[in-house]
């Protein structure tokens, strides 16, 4: 394929992107939309559905939103059914949607842990599941996967998290092996530390004027010096979502400022 500027556009595609009401999924769907792509996503309550339909069309984009619980192997089945039916073959699938919860590991709950793994790991295979089908018939698709820099590296209180992102960087990898030969590219992008409402009260500056003892931490881990944005993550996955990446395959991009590359400042 000869290299065009029109190998990033995503004219004529439609994009799955779950858990894309705000934050991330938001800002990635943004992106898509901007590159010519149709944009439907899931929340799991009209309530959501509806906050992030008033979202996009405040940006200007007409999205679909579909109720659904991406941990529901038969909602997740009928909803890109219906998907298929009143908007078109999902070309591009975001597997966003995710929690953590920061608990030691000796005080977390069996139940606590396998609902992290449900949600980060089992429902990017059960999206993936549902989807690849009809990426086979249109002749290729391409699969992104929210990972994380825990998809590398351990910290304390994030057990589930890290085994759950550490899974789903494998699972990606595993798609690629089972697909390629189907043009179906799977790939991952593990952001680093992103600013966002979340972690706002983590970059607050304190009572004497500095800064907030993890935003310390985070910056001297970051060649950048810097927290990531959301939209330090739109120009990685509209790359990965389309055809200039057609031979990245069972790949994670990370887009973390240098953190995973850099052992840190000597003190």
């Amino acid at each position: 394929m000869t290299f065009e500027l029109n190998n990033f556009r995503l004219d004529g595609k439609i994009a799955l992107v779950t858990g894309a009401v705000y934050g991330i999924g938001f800002a990635l769907a943004e992106s898509f939309a901007k590159a010519g792509a149709t944009i439907v996503f899931n929340d799991r309550t009209q309530e959501g559905v509806d906050k992030g339909l008033a979202a996009y069309q405040e940006k200007g984009i007409v999205a679909h939103g579909y109720v659904c619980d991406v941990t529901d192997e038969a909602g997740i089945q009928a909803m890109v059914k219906q998907i298929e039916a009143e908007v078109g073959i999902v070309d591009i699938l975001v597997n966003n949607a995710g929690i953590i919860k920061r608990v030691p590991m000796l005080e977390m709950s069996a139940a606590d842990f396998r609902q992290v793994i449900d949600v980060d790991l089992n429902a990017p295979f059960i999206v993936s599941k549902a989807v690849i089908p009809g990426m086979i018939k249109n002749g290729g698709g391409k699969i992104i996967n929210i990972c994380s820099m825990m998809s590398e590296l351990g910290r304390e209180t994030v057990s589930a998290y890290a085994a759950a992102k550490g899974g789903l960087k494998m699972l990606t990898r595993n798609i690629a092996s089972e697909y390629g030969q189907y043009n179906i590219q799977c790939n991952g992008i593990g952001p680093g530390y992103i600013a966002t409402p979340q972690t706002a009260p983590l970059r607050e500056k304190q009572a004497d004027g500095s800064r907030h003892p993890f935003d310390q931490f985070i910056i001297a881990k970051t060649p950048a010096e810097r927290w990531g944005t959301a939209e330090d993550l739109q120009g990685p996955a509209v790359f990965l979502a389309s055809s200039a990446s057609d031979f990245v395959n069972g790949h994670v991009l990370y887009v973390d400022g240098g953190i995973l590359a850099y052992i840190g400042k000597q003190p």
